[in-house]
């Protein structure tokens, strides 16, 4: 018989591969290992409506679904190892698993500070259950630290502000979200939570934590020598991809300086015969040929549409992707269409103090664009991006 498809991580993009696989055709045996005891479940509603109690369930398919579709669910499993030439992965609890095609979806895992106290009352952010250890904190808290003013870090702070706690948001950036979108978009950014009550402190960093005597948090001091009391605390410092368990692999990582992650080509294929990735691990080669990994919830949907194509030698879709993310802060919805940098020159066209629009340009062209509470404008902007409009045009129709 032969062996199964095994994917390895039952996130969304391990999930969304497994029903590419399905839809185009794929009849065999399937295997979906995840290392959480919970069905796949989406991850954007944690640091929003779930942290806040507004839903319970972020469950993305059912058991049922799992069971129409012939996809064997292997849950609270943890991948240790793979052997690439007798084409098998070794679990944590020491069981194996044959496979003929491999694909790696195991995502992310969040950055801590070292030298810091493992304290209660200190939390990050990745899974259901860290978020409903948030949650249950949340609920007794009067004021909250939040430690790096990244989506996580900013979204966060916007579900405690609604939940009518005091908050403290310190980021060592000139503003919040600048390795991403740029200052003058961070600076609007900024402007939103000032705006909502959050104590916004910019160049400033986390020194070291105050304890009481059951080692329990009880503040921080910062970088500058401030002194500040908090109930709960949240590191919000970015995340690394999950690749430990393929480090005597032979399969061809990314350098920790770049990224880190899987290397694959533009489909997913990676250095190993009949192993792939996808996802926020994995480092695709994109047009330019650069190889970067891409962390947006519609990249993984993207991704595993090409990848089970390519896996199953069918033809992959030809339309032209057009990247595309946003993050729900307060009552407005920030999207980004395209590959905004923060070394694009940025143009804010329209700006009414607090919902805004931004186009991204390099040499002339258009690469990308971001707005705040401005839904139409900046999806109207998805083709003018596919074409590389010259932004001279579009600010001469504005």
């Amino acid at each position: 018989m032969t062996a199964p498809i095994v994917i390895v991580g039952a996130g969304l993009a391990g999930l969304r591969t497994a029903e590419e696989l399905r839809r185009a055709g794929y009849a065999g045996e399937l295997v979906l290992v995840g290392d959480e005891s919970r069905l796949p479940y989406d991850r954007p509603p944690l640091s929003k409506q779930f942290v806040r109690g507004e839903t319970d369930d972020t469950t993305l398919r059912p058991a049922e679904f799992f069971e129409e579709k012939r996809i064997e669910l292997r849950l609270n499993a943890t991948a240790t190892a793979v052997d690439t030439a007798a084409r098998r992965i070794t679990l944590a609890d020491g069981s194996t698993i044959d496979y003929d095609q491999l694909v790696i979806a195991t995502g992310l895992r969040p950055r801590r500070l070292p030298g810091l106290p493992e304290l209660t009352g200190v939390h990050v952010l990745r899974g259901h259950a860290d978020a409903a250890a948030l949650r249950d904190e949340l609920r007794g808290a009067t004021r909250a630290l939040v430690v790096g003013a990244g989506f996580i870090g900013c979204e966060l702070a916007a579900s405690f502000r609604a939940s009518g706690v005091e908050v403290t948001l310190i980021e060592p950036q000139p503003t919040p979200l600048a390795s991403v979108l740029g200052e003058r978009v961070g600076e609007l950014v900024a402007r939103m939570h000032r705006a909502e009550g959050v104590d916004l402190r910019c160049h400033t960093g986390l020194d070291t934590f105050l304890a009481d005597a059951a080692g329990r948090v009880r503040g921080a001091v910062l970088s500058d020598g401030t002194e500040l009391l908090a109930d709960l605390v949240v590191i919000g410092v970015g995340s690394r991809p999950v690749t430990e368990w393929l480090t005597d692999s032979g399969i061809a990582l990314a350098e920790p300086a770049d990224g880190g992650g899987v290397l694959a080509d533009e489909v997913g294929r990676t250095s190993a015969d009949r192993v792939w990735a996808v996802g926020d691990v994995a480092a695709w080669r994109h047009e330019t040929g650069e190889r970067k990994r891409v962390e947006h919830w519609t990249n993984a949907g993207e991704q595993a549409k090409l990848l089970a194509c390519a896996l199953l030698g069918a033809e992959p879709p030809s339309a032209a992707r057009v990247p595309y993310f946003w993050s729900d802060q307060y009552d407005v919805k920030i999207q980004a269409l395209g590959t905004p940098s923060a070394a694009d020159e940025v143009t804010v066209v329209t700006d009414n103090g607090r919902k805004f629009l931004a186009y991204y340009t390099k040499n002339g062209v258009l690469t990308g664009v971001v707005g705040a509470g401005m839904t139409g404008q900046v999806m109207k902007a998805r083709a003018k991006i596919a074409a590389a409009a010259p932004v001279a045009d579009l600010l001469a129709s504005t």
